[in-house]
C-alpha cells in the first residue's frame, strides 16, 4: 500500500500564561494554555480541550505530547490547559473522610473547574465538546469525582498511579456500568510505583476489567521498572495513543488484519470512521488522503469495485485539484469493463496536481495501455 505524505509550513505551538479570577476560591487561579498550531490559521476550527490538573508540572508532559502526536495526525489538536495549584494541591483536593466526595476547599475546587474554568474556555477559546482530564496521584483521584456528575464533566480520564479515596475503587466500576455517554478511561502504574498506589491502582484494574460497555473505552498499563513519577513520562503517550486510536490514519496492520478481511463493503469502513471522529470529538475532518488510497487499494485487491466507484467520487469531491479522484474513478471503469470510459478518464486528468506516487505520467501511461 502506497502512502502519501504532503508538508506544509506550520508554525509551532503556542504557550499563553493566563489568569482566571475565581469567586468559587476567591482567589486568582493561574493557567498555562497551549493553543494548537493551526489556531490562528484554522479559525472556523473548533479543538478538543484536555485539561492537566498538577499543572506544575504535568502540563509540559501532557502538552509536549499533544502537539507531537497531533503534528503527525495520530490525535486531533487539542486545546491543553494546565491549572496551576502549587502550595494549594492538598487543600484543592479535600475530601470528605465519612462519604469520600469533595468537602471544603476541595468541594470549591471542584465548582472551580465545572462552573467557572470551562465556561470561561468555552467563552475565550474555540472548544469543541470533547474535554478530557490528567491527574496523578492526588488529583488523579479527584478528576473521579466528575464521573459522579449527571453528566459527567469529562469524555475522558487519564489517572496515573491514583492516590484514591478509601472505597472509590470500588465505586468507579458501578458508575461506569451506569452510564449511557462515551467514556475513555485509562489508569496506569508502574512495578517501582509507591507500594500502596500500586495495590490499590492494580485493585481498580481488576474491578474495571469486568465492565463491558460498548460506549466505556478502558485502558490500563502496568510499566516495568517505573517509579511513581517515572511512569508519567510513559502513560502519558500511551494514554493518547489509546483513546485517539480511531483518528489516526489507517495503518498497514489496519489494512491487513481489518481491510482486507471485511465482509462488508469496504467503504463503509471508512465512511464509519469519519462518522465517528465528528461523532466523538465534536468536529468534521477533511477525508485524508492516505485514508483514500488505503481504501481504495483494498478495493482494488477485494474488488469491490461498488466501493471503488464511491472512494473515487469522494477524492474528486475532498480534493478536486488532483489527480487522487480520476485515477481511482479510471480504475473502476477498468475493473467495471468500460475501458473506452477508463481511458478518457485518466486522460482528463492531465493538468492536475499530483499526489505521491500517483503521477500524471502514471494516468496518461494507464490511458495509453488502454488504446493499445
Amino acid at each position: 500500500m502506497a502512502v502519501a505524505f504532503l508538508f506544509t509550513a506550520v508554525v509551532p505551538a503556542q504557550t499563553i500564561y493566563e489568569e482566571i479570577n475565581s469567586s468559587k476560591l476567591g482567589e486568582k487561579r493561574k493557567l498555562k494554555i497551549q493553543l494548537p498550531r493551526s489556531y490562528n490559521q484554522n479559525e472556523k476550527q473548533n479543538f478538543p480541550v484536555i485539561i492537566a490538573l498538577d499543572g506544575d508540572y504535568l502540563f509540559e508532559p501532557v502538552a509536549g505530547n499533544v502537539d507531537y502526536y497531533s503534528y503527525w495526525e495520530e490525535m486531533p489538536e487539542a486545546i491543553v490547559v494546565g491549572i496551576m495549584q502549587g502550595g494549594s494541591r492538598d487543600y484543592d483536593c479535600m475530601y470528605d473522610l465519612t462519604n469520600n466526595f469533595p468537602i471544603d476547599n476541595g468541594a470549591k475546587f471542584f465548582e472551580f473547574i465545572g462552573l467557572e474554568l470551562m465556561p470561561w474556555l468555552d467563552r475565550k477559546y474555540r472548544t469543541a465538546p470533547f474535554v478530557m482530564a490528567v491527574g496523578h496521584e492526588l488529583t488523579a483521584n479527584f478528576i473521579n469525582y466528575y464521573l459522579f456528575k449527571d453528566p459527567p464533566l469529562f469524555n475522558g480520564y487519564i489517572v496515573l498511579s491514583p492516590d484514591l479515596a478509601p472505597g472509590l475503587e470500588n465505586q468507579i466500576g458501578p458508575r461506569l456500568s451506569g452510564l449511557s455517554q462515551k467514556i475513555f478511561y485509562y489508569t496506569a502504574t508502574g512495578t517501582d510505583d509507591i507500594k500502596p498506589l500500586r495495590e490499590i491502582t492494580l485493585e481498580l484494574n481488576n474491578n474495571l476489567k469486568g465492565v463491558n460497555k460498548d460506549n466505556i473505552s478502558y485502558y490500563f498499563d502496568d510499566f516495568e521498572g517505573a517509579s511513581h513519577y517515572s511512569l508519567v513520562g510513559k502513560a502519558i503517550p500511551s494514554a493518547l495513543e489509546q483513546i485517539f486510536s480511531v483518528f489516526r490514519p489507517i495503518t498497514r496492520k489496519e489494512f491487513d488484519e481489518v481491510l482486507l478481511k471485511l465482509n462488508t463493503p469496504i467503504f463503509d469502513y471508512l465512511d464509519n470512521k469519519y462518522k465517528t471522529i465528528e461523532g466523538l470529538f465534536g468536529f468534521k475532518i477533511t477525508v485524508r488522503e492516505n485514508d483514500i488510497i488505503a481504501i481504495a487499494t483494498a478495493c482494488e485487491k477485494k474488488k469491490d469495485i461498488e466501493s471503488l466507484e464511491k472512494v473515487a467520487k469522494l477524492a474528486q469531491k475532498e480534493y478536486p485539484h488532483t489527480v487522487l479522484g480520476y485515477y481511482y474513478l479510471g480504475k473502476y471503469y477498468e475493473l467495471s469493463g468500460d475501458t473506452r470510459k477508463a481511458m478518457r478518464t485518466y486522460q482528463s486528468a492531465y493538468d492536475l496536481e499530483e499526489v505521491g506516487f500517483i503521477t500524471v505520467d502514471l494516468l496518461l501511461d494507464a490511458a495509453d495501455a488502454l488504446q493499445e
